[in-house]
């Protein structure tokens, strides 16, 4: 049973006008979650709805999206509550119409993704974890970079790849690789920059003006190669995105080398989520990632 009644009880506490939903619409487009527009006296809102337990992802995601929100830089959809009751949880967030790409809104997204990473922190992680797809992500502040990236994101996808019972050559080089990041960081190494964390093409688009959107983030401050790296892995991002985006914020030259060391993370991930598919690609990548140090 949907928990409309309960969710415009929630929605009429946060905004403080008493809200009925008198339309629902279910959206496509997640594996993860149901996603409906909901609709009531002319107001709209996009709600994400999942089991009880989902209510603390829920609060990481509303969390992430308003750490976004506060840099003044991309727009996001606006949270407005999340709860739950007994069988459902929910997160409600603004409704945005969306509109077409268009290479001036490409290019938008460049620059204000570069002004976003300019945004920084003391430490690397966050305050909170959250998730990447389904997987747990990890954000314990750390002062460290590579230590932060060998301990809470690709030690910590080895340790879950080996419960899943990936072992022989993924944990043998893997472990080799975890030794030898310092290789991959000459110098001083990065800032700690607010990412996205989850930026592949299926999390952004825009709206019926034109500008680019930002949605589910997997928030937290670190490299923010990280977040360009993952734009190339699955495609979708063209070229006048890369183009307004090092006029704005040049990349350094290692960032050739590093993009495979952080989609590594991703394409780890992605083997646990989905199985064995993923095995070769991760070996490949940690085989080229050795063959650099060597």
């Amino acid at each position: 049973m949907l928990p409309w009644a309960d969710v415009a009880a929630q929605i009429s506490n946060s905004t403080g006008l008493p809200f009925v939903v008198e339309k629902t619409a279910s959206i496509g487009g997640g594996c993860i979650n149901e996603t409906h527009r909901i609709e009531g006296a002319g107001r709209q809102f996009f709600v994400k709805l999942n089991n009880a337990d989902s209510l603390s992802i829920f609060q990481a995601e509303a969390a992430g999206l308003q750490e976004i929100q506060r840099s003044h830089t991309l727009r996001v959809p606006v949270p407005v509550c999340c709860g739950k009751n007994k069988s459902r949880a929910w997160l409600v967030l603004e409704y945005l119409e969306m509109g077409n790409v268009s290479s001036s809104g490409a290019a938008a997204l460049g620059a204000q993704l570069a002004a976003m990473h300019r945004v920084s922190f003391e430490k690397f992680g966050w305050m909170r974890d959250n998730v990447i797809g389904a997987t747990p992500q990890i954000n314990s502040y750390s002062p460290n970079w590579i230590q932060f990236w060998r301990e809470q994101r690709l030690g910590y996808q080895l340790q879950l790849a080996r419960i899943n019972g990936y072992t022989g050559k993924l944990q043998t080089q893997g472990e080799q690789l975890l030794t030898q990041l310092d290789f991959f960081f000459p110098g001083t190494g990065p800032a700690a920059s607010l990412l996205h964390g989850d930026l592949w093409g299926g999390n952004y688009s825009f709206d019926c003006t034109g500008q680019p959107v930002l949605f589910d983030p997997a928030v937290y401050y670190g490299d923010r190669e990280t977040d360009i790296a993952m734009t190339e892995l699955f495609g979708g991002f063209p070229a006048v995105f890369y183009a307004a985006y090092r006029e704005a914020y040049p990349l350094d030259s290692g960032y050739s080398i590093r993009k495979t060391l952080y989609n590594l993370y991703h394409v780890l991930n992605h083997l646990n989520l989905f199985g064995g598919g993923y095995l070769r690609q991760a070996e490949q990548m940690t085989s080229r990632l050795l063959a650099e140090i060597h």
